[in-house]
């Protein structure tokens, strides 16, 4: 077990100091301050808006949206998908606000689900959470690369743009494992610095959406016009060969399902001054800015889209660039697709960070091979090591883009539904496992609370399943989505790390009832002392100094 890890139920040393009320809430969920505190709720908030990047989602997969259900399911969808996921939100909020650790998500599975099935849910979730930021990562960077290289098809380039060609895989790979290598860059800068790196995240993001509501709508008026008001509202298509009420449904893959990564927030609590407040603020806001951001991007590009034949004829590694073309021209694709391109990496920058802090975590508990390496913190307040291993499992799952187009992407089918699955799983642990114990939170719910539990619990249970089913019908082998395949196996592995890891070596029973017990008793002395007072912020003062990390 790492040295950052203290017994929360130990008496603190005896001398007298000065404790920040952000590092005594650390020690009493049993560990040490060793990451810089120096994020504000500007960068909390830049942090999940960042990771989600909803206008990139939404362009991922505009087409799959139109393809189930048509115009009419993509905004209805849409506007359902909004509500459920600010429910999320505000539920995870308020446990971020009782429990803000770095890499939380594990933490708040375990708080969730008690001292009995704690330690089997924080395995479990740290799994699959851990699985789906790494590929995230990975198909980030891939994603990049197929913005840059549709390009070829808007010239008309002879290079073959065909996935099945090695030529195109090969160099889609080195363009990935460059974009990917920047990306990482950036997430060695120390915290005070790195702090301009959300901020010029949402610049871009910002930038990207006015460029597209300003910008397009005039492109279209003067290219290939808009689709009518009928169209954009009522029309409703079946091109998956699902059933049709299914069909429907699928729509949610294309907007549910790219409102991921807002718990953020969350794996950079300990780096956040007043994270209790903080941390939780981030969460919600962030949620509320982008689903606020996404609804005019939906409708705009259903006016804006081409007709149906035009649509289905844009073929391009990603054939939003082609849109793009037919609106802005040749000229104006290119500036649209640099500013894509840019603001993708600072996405991927931002979800290496928070994907770093979660492997920094599970290793701070001892509990991966070279533990004591992989949780060691630079002198700039960075996790580098944790860093290291997010870029070596990237850089080698984007390694399958070689063999063939299906093994890659059978492997990113994998890095939305396992939050997904992680939320529900804490919706469902803290409903029905943990109804009665006590969880202050400074952000709390209140009276809604238990119903926010259970509709998060339900919403993101029915989304998995629809992130888990094919896209089109009948399905065969190239249309087989692996999702549950990649999460089946990395249940397995958890529950196998669960069964055959020592107790004493990760989150112990005992451990779990003293953070409980510290949440229930000691919320108030932790949080709650303080004041303004001559214009200076007093600080709690401990009788008894904690040992220096």
């Amino acid at each position: 077990m790492s040295d950052q890890v203290v017994d929360p139920t130990a008496p603190i040393s005896s001398a007298s100091s000065i404790v920040d009320d952000d590092e005594l809430l650390l020690r009493r969920l049993g560990y040490k301050q060793t990451l810089v505190r120096s994020y504000k709720l500007l960068e909390s908030w830049a942090a999940s808006f960042a990771a989600v990047y909803t206008l990139g989602g939404l362009r991922a997969t505009f087409a799959i949206g139109i393809y189930g259900g048509g115009p009419q399911a993509y905004w209805i969808t849409y506007l359902i998908s909004s509500v459920f996921v600010l429910i999320t939100a505000a539920v995870l909020a308020e446990i971020c606000s009782s429990l803000p650790a770095a890499g939380s998500i594990y933490f708040w599975a375990a708080e969730a689900a008690g001292p009995r099935f704690g330690r089997l849910f924080a395995f479990v979730v740290a799994w699959w959470t851990t699985t789906a930021w790494t590929t995230f990562v990975a198909s980030n960077s891939q994603g990049a690369t197929y913005y840059m290289l549709s390009q070829i098809n808007v010239w008309g380039g002879s290079f073959p743009t065909d996935t099945s060609d090695i030529k195109f895989r090969a160099l889609a790979w080195i363009c990935s494992q460059l974009f990917l290598a920047v990306a990482m860059a950036t997430c060695f800068l120390g915290a005070k610095v790195y702090k301009y790196i959300f901020r010029l995240s949402v610049f871009m993001i910002m930038l990207d959406f006015l460029l597209n509501i300003i910008w397009v709508p005039i492109g279209v008026s003067k290219s290939y016009g808009f689709r009518s008001a009928e169209f954009a509202f009522l029309e409703t298509i079946n091109w998956t060969g699902a059933p049709p009420a299914w069909n429907w449904m699928l729509s949610f893959f294309a907007t549910g399902g790219i409102m991921i990564g807002f718990d953020a927030s969350g794996h950079i609590a300990e780096e956040t001054k007043n994270a209790s407040l903080v941390a939780a603020r981030g969460i919600w806001w962030s949620a509320v800015s982008c689903v606020a951001i996404g609804f005019p991007y939906v409708i705009l590009f259903l006016f804006c889209m081409p007709d149906l034949d035009t649509f289905s004829s844009l073929h391009a590694p990603q054939p939003f660039v082609m849109l793009y073309s037919l609106a802005l021209g040749k000229a104006g694709s290119v500036v649209m697709i640099v500013l894509i391109i840019f603001t993708t990496v600072l996405n991927t920058s931002v979800s290496i960070v928070a994907a770093s802090r979660l492997v920094y975590a599970i290793a701070r508990d001892g509990v991966l091979p070279f533990s004591g390496w992989i949780s060691k913190v630079a002198p700039n307040g960075q996790p580098k090591n944790a860093l290291w291993v997010i870029w070596a499992v990237s850089a080698t799952v984007l390694c399958t883009i070689l063999p063939s187009p299906t093994a890659f992407s059978s492997l990113i089918s994998a890095s939305g539904v396992p939050t997904v699955a992680s939320w529900g799983l804490i919706a469902f642990g803290r409903f029905f496992l943990t109804p009665h114990q006590l969880m202050k939170s400074r952000w709390s719910l209140g009276f809604l609370s238990r119903p926010f539990q259970l509709i998060a619990f339900l919403w993101n249970t029915f989304l998995s399943g629809v992130m888990f089913s094919p896209l089109f019908f009948p399905v065969d082998g190239a249309g087989l989505n692996y999702a549950p395949v990649i999460m089946g196996a990395v249940t397995v592995f958890a529950f196998a790390c669960w069964w055959f890891i020592p107790e004493d070596k990760w989150l112990e029973k005992r451990k779990i009832r003293a953070v409980i017990a510290s949440n229930e008793e000691n919320f108030d002395d932790i949080v709650g002392h303080q004041s303004e007072k001559n214009g200076v912020r007093e600080r709690i003062v401990v009788r008894g100094a904690e040992e220096e990390a």
